[in-house]
């Protein structure tokens, strides 16, 4: 199968053009969590003093399809950014079990694709980050990813409407809506979109634990491993509620998962919630569940313990599943 070189993905990486360029000898890391996580550890490079600190469910599409990222910030005294956009807030009570069964209850329930498809929209945010005066906006951003058999796709970027995370009233919705701007289009040419599923994966819960290990989830995976595997897959394909289900079965099944209760996500839907911490201990990851129609349709990326970016409890990013062809301003 034709993949990138290093120097193409360079050249792509460069054109894409993105507002938060990544220097040229950049290589983005297939996963996006680990990549974030060793970004908020590097030295800062001290000619850039603004830039934008990338969402980290984005990172997996645009390490897969070549889009430029920016991740370096600088400033004095190494102080944590003020401003973090709040956690959602759950309520009520239930176990995992209870959450995962209920979701799949109103999955075997309800309509999805007949099949995989390789088409996703997501919705997401990045920091817009000023270094000098450790002002903070979130800038949410519709991305559309289609791909093909060939492993030719388009990827195109539509930004939200910006707020202040330190605006009290915007802050308590943080709700993703579009301005209608697009920021960025990419044509990837056949045989340059890189994935290590090209075919889809068949509907029983072996078929996607396969599926999931070819994205990284060991053959004994903890709750967090099923999570972080399950979100590389989910940037790439759109599953059938059959396959959803199976992947809820899987994570079910592992150890570490801990249910929330109910919230409303970013974008106005009943969820369900389910957390599960990273193997290191330093942030945890919150499955969002609908619980109108079963599926996955969010992740969220939360600080366990803080750094000199972000502080405890802060939220460093989020990503949305199963958006809307329009989310509304």
């Amino acid at each position: 199968m034709p993949q990138l070189t290093d120097e193409e993905l360079d050249r792509l990486l460069y054109a894409a053009g993105d507002r938060a360029r990544t220097p040229i000898d950049a290589k983005p890391d297939a996963e996006a969590l680990a990549m974030l996580d060793r970004i908020m550890a590097t030295d800062p490079h001290p000619h850039r003093t603004r830039n934008r600190v990338v969402g980290w469910g984005s990172s997996l599409v645009a390490a897969a399809a070549a889009v430029a990222i920016g991740v370096s910030v600088v400033g004095s005294g190494g102080a944590a950014v003020a401003g973090m956009p709040s956690p959602l807030t759950f309520e009520g009570s239930a176990t995992v079990t209870e959450t995962i069964q209920d979701a799949q209850a109103a999955l075997a329930a309800g309509t999805g694709p007949a099949e995989p498809v390789r088409y996703v929209r997501t919705a997401d945010w990045s920091l817009d980050i000023n270094a000098e005066s450790r002002d903070v906006k979130v800038v949410p951003q519709l991305i559309t990813l289609q791909w093909e058999v060939d492993l030719s796709g388009h990827l195109t970027y539509v930004e939200g409407t910006t707020y202040d995370p330190t605006d009290a009233s915007a802050n308590s919705a943080s709700r993703v809506t579009s301005t209608g701007r697009v920021t960025n289009e990419l044509v990837i040419e056949p045989g340059q979109f890189a994935t290590p599923l090209p075919d889809p994966p068949g509907p029983a819960r072996d078929d996607l634990f396969s599926a999931l290990v070819s994205f990284g989830m060991p053959e004994k995976p903890s709750a967090h491993d099923v999570v972080t595997a399950t979100n590389s897959l989910l940037q790439q394909w759109t599953l059938t509620n059959e396959q959803e289900s199976a992947v809820l079965r899987i994570l079910g099944d592992a150890d570490g998962a801990v249910a929330l209760g109910t919230s409303i996500d970013r974008a106005g839907r009943p969820v369900a919630g389910l957390r599960v911490v990273s193997d290191d201990g330093t942030s945890s990851d919150v499955v969002l569940l609908s619980q109108e129609t079963g599926r996955i349709v969010g992740l969220e990326h939360t600080m366990v313990t803080g750094n000199e970016l972000f502080p405890a409890g802060s939220v460093k990013g989020y990503t949305l599943y199963d958006i809307d062809e329009v989310i509304p301003g």
